[in-house]
């Protein structure tokens, strides 16, 4: 089936791989669980590859619980086909992570009583079961108003298409069947119902899954062509705790993608903080940006990078290769329609110099982000990336002039690095200035004589 003419928004953008136990991550539907499972999400990542009206849609699963009890909701504008749907690899969109995160570069200050000096850079941000499958046919509405669409399977994943004619049905069709419905799932998804949409119900084939040797769930894709660029990220918050972060790279040959109906915001980039944040780098970001956020109302996206990624200065990591950019989507160096195949041959090869990620996280709840998140792509190729720079003091010998006036700059700049982490993060600036070392600001004048007296020593 050519599903070039198919309307589909970008619906199912946030599942995220199954973790053992430590994190679930959060998505566009809704998890669901057996017996009396407690699931919940947290955080999601999504990989859009774009060019004019084509994508292929790039999710992976992380999910807090047995593997026996995953299954998912999420609306879809048509009823979603066999072939439109393939399962990728996980370890192509956990590098376009790495290289698109925020980083950490290292400068270290040259010897100022030498006449020639060598300078280095590098990078330390390195720091009870689901229903049954039902029938193939599609099946007639029942009393609750719910049609089965079409069922088929992919791997280790069995998909049901289901439409509605009321919300209060859905939730109950899916109670009967074994799933365990987050409370206030059925006013999300009225609006949804209303609109006509389908919804893609997925769970995991214990069999296919233990066959196939993984741990983790692998990453759904799915190939489609419509003039809509949204992401629906309302049902996610049926069972969060808390606020959702979510994390969208989008992939495209002509530059950066941009929210229309919220506002974008660059993360602070490009600030000198004091060395030892580099064994505290984690934990730096998330406070800076919790404290942006804030700054923000909680209201608006954040655009952590946008370059093109062929290159990168400075790297957080190597760039993708061409055959993982395959893997997270990228289309357009492949000649024919996407759906024919659906999906990219991996035979051919990729040039990513036309290829432009932008990376951006939102970090939202239902009162601040009311509507779903709508997209467009632009021509803007302007390069960002979020960027903190640590600058290691010299700690040599310092006897000579320059040196001393080295020293007595040092200080200066130790404070202010200090004064920019405390507004960054809104750490206690005591605390800080506990962790930095301001005695390499002061002449070593004791272990100066203890040298001159070792020498007398040698000489006698």
């Amino acid at each position: 089936m050519n599903i070039s003419r198919i309307i589909i928004s970008i619906f199912l953008a946030c599942i995220l791989v199954l973790s053992c136990a430590t994190q679930a991550i959060a998505f566009c539907g809704f998890y669901v669980g057996g017996a009396d499972a407690k699931l919940f999400n947290k955080a999601s990542q999504v990989v859009i590859a774009r060019n004019g009206d084509q994508t292929i849609l790039t999710m992976a699963n992380d999910f807090q619980g047995a593997v026996k009890d995953f299954a998912m909701v999420v609306p879809v504008p048509v009823a979603i086909k066999r072939e439109q749907v393939h399962v990728g690899k996980r370890i192509a969109i956990e590098k376009l992570d790495a290289f698109s995160q925020p980083r950490l570069v290292e400068y270290f200050d040259p010897n100022p009583c030498a006449t020639q000096f060598n300078e280095s850079v590098g990078d330390a941000s390195k720091v009870a079961p689901a229903a049954p499958m039902a029938s193939r046919n599609r099946a007639p509405a029942g009393r609750d108003g719910v049609t089965v669409e079409d069922t088929f399977k992919v791997n280790e994943y069995e998909i049901v298409i289901l439409s509605a004619k009321e919300s209060k049905g859905l939730e109950t069709w899916l109670r009967r069947s074994g799933y365990n419905i987050p409370k206030g799932a059925s006013a999300l998804l009225s609006p949804y119902i209303k609109q006509n949409l389908k919804f893609f119900v997925a769970k995991i084939d214990l069999k296919e899954f233990d066959k196939s040797g993984y741990k983790l769930l692998r990453p759904l894709q799915i190939a489609y062509e419509s003039p809509k660029f949204m992401l629906p990220i309302r049902l996610g918050m049926i069972n969060a705790r808390g606020d959702q972060d979510l994390v969208v790279y989008i992939l495209s040959p002509k530059g950066r993608a941009e929210l229309t109906n919220y506002r974008t915001v660059k993360i602070p980039t490009d600030k000198a903080i004091p060395e030892y944040v580099k064994s505290e780098f984690g934990e730096f970001y998330k406070s800076t940006f919790q404290k942006v956020y804030e700054r923000e109302q909680k209201k608006v996206a954040f655009l952590e990078y946008a370059w093109n990624v062929s290159n990168c200065d400075p790297c957080s990591s190597d760039p993708p290769t061409a055959t993982e950019l395959k893997e997270v989507g990228v289309f357009w160096q492949n000649s024919g329609d996407i759906s024919k195949p659906s999906f990219p041959s991996r035979r051919r090869s990729i040039s990513s110099g036309n290829t432009f990620i932008t990376r951006l996280h939102v970090r939202y709840t239902r009162d601040k982000f009311p509507e779903d998140l709508m997209f467009q792509e632009t021509g803007n190729q302007e390069n960002f990336q979020g960027r903190y720079v640590m600058n290691h003091p010299f700690k040599g010998n310092l006897s000579c002039e320059a040196g001393k006036k080295y020293q007595r700059t040092l200080r200066t700049r130790l404070e202010q690095e200090a004064g920019t982490l405390a507004n960054l993060t809104g750490w206690s600036i005591r605390d800080i200035n506990r962790k930095i070392d301001f005695s390499i600001t002061q002449p070593k004048k004791a272990e100066a004589n203890t040298q001159f007296w070792q020498n007398v020593w040698k000489e006698n």
